[in-house]
C-alpha cells in the first residue's frame, strides 16, 4: 500500500518543516502492515530526523528532494542515553555512537529506501573552512546521514545522497544489506563525508555505485561504539566508480572488531589520495580478503588526508602503547592496474603482523601528478608513526611474514628529482617471493 506524504500534510515547498507530517505517515505505514511513503516529484521536503519503521519503504520520485535541516535542535539523537566520551568543541558530551542522524532506524527489519530522487544532508550548515582544502565543524560527530542500527533485510537502491556533513551511510550491526545502483556526490572539501561505512554488519552487498566524498568512499569498520554487535563479515563490493580523497576502499582504521571473507571486484578508483587501504591500528584482525579486476588512480590530494598517492597501502601499526593491532592475513590483488604518484606500500610493524600476501598480474605506473612532495611514506596514525622521506618503491615490503609477487611491474614515467627508488624493496621480510 503506498502512502503519500501530501495527504498527510506535508507542502513540500521547499520551506515550510515538513518533519511532522512525514514522520506520521511513515508512522501510519507501519501500522497499516508496511508499504511505501511516497515524496512526489517536483518537490522539495524540509525535515529534521525522521525514524524509519519495519517493512516500510521510503521512496523518493525521481525529480523529489528530501533536504535535511540546518538547525541541530531538529536533530535526533539516538546514543545521548550513552555512557560519555567527553565533550565536543561547542560542549555537546560525545558516545563512542553517532550522536546525532538524519535518517535513523533501529531493530527495524525490512526497510527500504528507494526511488530515483534525492537525499540533501545539507551540510554547509555544519561546516567552517579551516583551509583551502577542506572544511570542519565545531561539532564532532556532525549527524550522520543515514544511520541504520541492528535492522535486518534492508535495502537502499536507486537514490542520489548527496551533501552528507559527515559519514553518509551507515549500516551498523546489520544482516543482510543490499546497496544497489546509488549515486553519494558529496564535496570534496568536507572532512570525513564518508560514503559506505558498513560496521558489524554481515551480508552485505554494495554493487554499481558511484562514489565521491570527502574521506573514505567505501570503508568497512568494526567500531568500538557497536561492539555488541558481530564481526564485519561476508562483504561483497563490485561495479563501482569511485573519488576519495582519502582511500577509496579501505578496512579500518576503526577495527576494534574482526572482518572477515571480503570480496571486492571490478571497480575502477580515479583521482584518490589513496586507492585500496587495509589500515588496522586496533586488536581487530582481517581475515580472507581478494581484490580483483580494478583499475587505480591515485595522487596526493593535500596534506590534511591520510596518504600519499599509495595505490594499496597495507599496514598494522599499534595505536597506542595500549592499544595492540591485530592480523592481516590471506589477502588477494589479482588484476589490478595502478597509475599512480607512489607504490604499493605494506607493513606489519616488528611483530610481523601482515601475513600471507599474494600478488597477481599487479602493474604499477609511478609519475608526478600533483604539486606535493614525492618520496614519502604516510604511516598515519599510530604510536609514533608520522610522515616518512624516503625514496619511493615500485612495491615497499616491511615486516611482511609471507609474500608472493607473480607477473608484477613498475614503469617509472619521470624522475628528474629522484624522488623514485628502486622497483622492489623489502626490509626485515621473511618469505617474499618474487
Amino acid at each position: 500500500m503506498d502512502f503519500d506524504v501530501l495527504a498527510f500534510g506535508a507542502k513540500g515547498d521547499g520551506m515550510t518543516n515538513d518533519t511532522a507530517a512525514i514522520q506520521e505517515t511513515i508512522d501510519r505505514c507501519y501500522q497499516e502492515g508496511g508499504g511505501r511513503v511516497i515524496l512526489e516529484s517536483g518537490k522539495t521536503f524540509y525535515s529534521g530526523s525522521l525514524i524509519l519503521k519495519p517493512y516500510v519503504e521510503l521512496h523518493i520520485k525521481r525529480g523529489a528532494v528530501l533536504k535535511a535541516s540546518g538547525d541541530l535542535s531538529a536533530y535526533f539523537r539516538p546514543n545521548c542515553g550513552l555512557r560519555d566520551e567527553g565533550i565536543d568543541r561547542i560542549g555537546t558530551p560525545v558516545t563512542l555512537k553517532p550522536s546525532y542522524a538524519f535518517l535513523y532506524a533501529k531493530d527495524a527489519d525490512g526497510i527500504a529506501i528507494s526511488g530515483g530522487g534525492i537525499i540533501d544532508g545539507n551540510c554547509y550548515a555544519f561546516v567552517h573552512r579551516v583551509s583551502p582544502y577542506y572544511v570542519t565543524g565545531d561539532l564532532y560527530p556532525r549527524p550522520t546521514m543515514i544511520y541504520l542500527e541492528h535492522c535486518n533485510h534492508i535495502t537502499v537502491k536507486d537514490v542520489t545522497l548527496q551533501n552528507a556533513p559527515f559519514w553518509t551511510l551507515h549500516p551498523a550491526g546489520c544482516e543482510d544489506v543490499l546497496i544497489s545502483q546509488i549515486r553519494i556526490l558529496n564535496p570534496l572539501d568536507v572532512a570525513n563525508s564518508d560514503g559506505i561505512d558498513p560496521d558489524h554488519s554481515s551480508n552485505v552487498r554494495i554493487l554499481g555505485c558511484h562514489i565521491v566524498c570527502a574521506d573514505d568512499a567505501i570503508c568497512l569498520k568494526s567500531s568500538a561504539g557497536n561492539m555488541e554487535y558481530g564481526s564485519t563479515k561476508n562483504v561483497v563490493i563490485a561495479d563501482c566508480t569511485l573519488v576519495s580523497t582519502s582511500a577509496a576502499v579501505k578496512i579500518g582504521t576503526e577495527g576494534t572488531g574482526n572482518f572477515e571473507n571480503i570480496l571486492v571486484h571490478d571497480c575502477i578508483i580515479s583521482d584518490s589520495n589513496r586507492g585500496i587501504s587495509i589500515q588496522i591500528r586496533d586488536g581487530g584482525s582481517v581475515r580472507n580478503v581478494s581484490f580483483s579486476n580494478i583499475r587505480i588512480d591515485t595522487r596526493r590530494f593535500a596534506d590534511c588526508w591520510w596518504g600519499c598517492g599509495e595505490p594499496i597501502a597495507v599496514s598494522s601499526f599499534n595505536r597506542d602503547e595500549q592499544t595492540p593491532s591485530g592480523i592481516v592475513e590471506n589477502i588477494l590483488f589479482d588484476n589490478i592496474l595502478c597509475n599512480s604518484e607512489n607504490g604499493v606500500f605494506m607493513a606489519g610493524g616488528p611483530e610481523y603482523k601482515v601475513r600471507n600476501i599474494r600478488m597477481r598480474h599487479v602493474d604499477v605506473e609511478l609519475s608526478t601528478k600533483s604539486k606535493w612532495p614525492k618520496g614519502q611514506y604516510d604511516l598515519r596514525p599510530g604510536a609514533g608513526m608520522g610522515i616518512e622521506k624516503t625514496k619511493t618503491a615500485g612495491f615497499m615490503l616491511r615486516n611482511v611474514d609471507g609474500a608472493v609477487l607473480t607477473d608484477c611491474s613498475v614503469v617509472i614515467h619521470d624522475n628528474e628529482d629522484g624522488c623514485f627508488g628502486n622497483a622492489f624493496e623489502t626490509h626485515e621480510c621473511r618469505g617474499v617471493k618474487i
